[in-house]
C-alpha cells in the first residue's frame, strides 16, 4: 500500500496511460481537421484551423493534467486514511482485513493470518505517517508528462498544413499521420496485452475513426 503510493512515477510509465492520452489527442485534433472543407479552404482558414487544434490540446492538456493531480491527491488522502485505520485499530482481525482490502483479490487470497500479522507489525514500527496527504515530486512530473504528451500529439498532425500549400493534400497527410500514431498505438497495446498486436492496430485505428467521427457528428 505505501510503496504504491509513494512511487508514483511508474504511472506515467505505464503504457494504457500514454495510450489513453495519445488517443484523446489524436482524436481531438481530428475533429478539427476533419471539418476543414478543403475544396474552400483558404490559407487563413487553415492557419485558423491549426490555431484552433493546438489551442483545443493545449487546453485539454492543462485539465487532463490537472484531473491527474486532483486524482492522486484523492487517492493518496484514501491511503492515509486506511493507514492510520489499520494503525489505530483495536482488534486485529479488523487491522489484517484493512491491509488484505488494500490487495487485489489475487494476492489477498493467498496471503495468510500470519502474513497480515507480519505486515501489520511493520506498519506499527514504521514512522508516524504524516498529517495530511500531498503531492509528490512524482506527482507532479507525471502530470508534467501528461501534460507535454497530449500537447506534442497535436504537431505530426497540423505541420503538414503549415508545410503544405495545397489544403487537400496536408489533410491526406495529417490523416495518414493519424491513421499510423493510432495503428502503432494498437499495435503497443496488443504486445502489452498478449493479444494479436496487428489486430489490436487494426482495432484500434478503427476506434479512433469512430470516436472523431461522433464527435464531429456531436458538433465536438
Amino acid at each position: 500500500m505505501t510503496e504504491e503510493s509513494t512511487n508514483t512515477s511508474k504511472r506515467i510509465l505505464d503504457p494504457f496511460d500514454r495510450l489513453s492520452e495519445v488517443v484523446c489527442g489524436v482524436v481531438m485534433v481530428i475533429t478539427f481537421t476533419g471539418t476543414l472543407s478543403v475544396a474552400q479552404a483558404g490559407r487563413d482558414d487553415v492557419h485558423a484551423m491549426m490555431l484552433a487544434a493546438i489551442g483545443c490540446n493545449l487546453a485539454w492538456a492543462i485539465v487532463d493534467a490537472i484531473m491527474y493531480l486532483l486524482a492522486r491527491l484523492a487517492e493518496n488522502s484514501r491511503n492515509l486514511f486506511t493507514l492510520r485505520a489499520i494503525l489505530g485499530a483495536d482488534d486485529p482481525s479488523v487491522s489484517q482485513q484493512l491491509i488484505a482490502d488494500t490487495m487485489s483479490p489475487v494476492v489477498a487470497a493467498v496471503v495468510g493470518p500470519e502474513e497480515l500479522a507480519s505486515i501489520h507489525a511493520r506498519l506499527k514500527a514504521a514512522p508516524e505517517p504524516p498529517g495530511r496527504a500531498y503531492l509528490s515530486k512524482d506527482d507532479w512530473m507525471a502530470a508534467m508528462g501528461i501534460f507535454f504528451l497530449v500537447l506534442f500529439v497535436t504537431f505530426p498532425l497540423v505541420v503538414p498544413f503549415a508545410l503544405v500549400d495545397d489544403a487537400r493534400t496536408a489533410l491526406r497527410l495529417s490523416h495518414t499521420i493519424a491513421i499510423v500514431i493510432m495503428f502503432l498505438s494498437g499495435v503497443g497495446y496488443g504486445l502489452r496485452t498478449g493479444s494479436n498486436p496487428w489486430r489490436a492496430g487494426l482495432v484500434m485505428v478503427v476506434i479512433g475513426a469512430v470516436l472523431a467521427g461522433v464527435t464531429v457528428a456531436l458538433g465536438g
